[in-house]
């Protein structure tokens, strides 16, 4: 099983709206998102939008080091993909 973790630009989002407009890849195993991934400080209430330049990170796992390459490539074309690396 590989792991392929992700930093998701949440900026004007609220909650998890960002996350939710993602397209996932298909062959995926599971997929997780949360500031328990990490998170860039967040300095408001959890209703209102998430300010400019805040990230929460995402965990997603695959079922193979080679889907991961693919998977990677598939969510940096994304606009709200920040950045993505893969653990094995």
């Amino acid at each position: 099983m590989s792991t392929l973790r992700l930093k998701i630009d949440v900026s004007g989002t609220v909650g998890d709206a960002a996350w939710r407009e993602i397209n996932q890849f298909d062959q995926i195993q599971s997929a997780d998102f949360g500031p328990q991934y990490g998170s860039s400080t967040h300095n408001h209430a959890p209703e209102a939008p998430h300010g400019k330049g805040e990230w929460i990170g995402a965990e997603i796992r695959l079922q193979t080091p080679l889907l991961a390459q693919y998977a990677m490539s598939h969510y940096l074309e994304q606009e709200r993909v920040l950045d993505a690396d893969v653990e094995d």
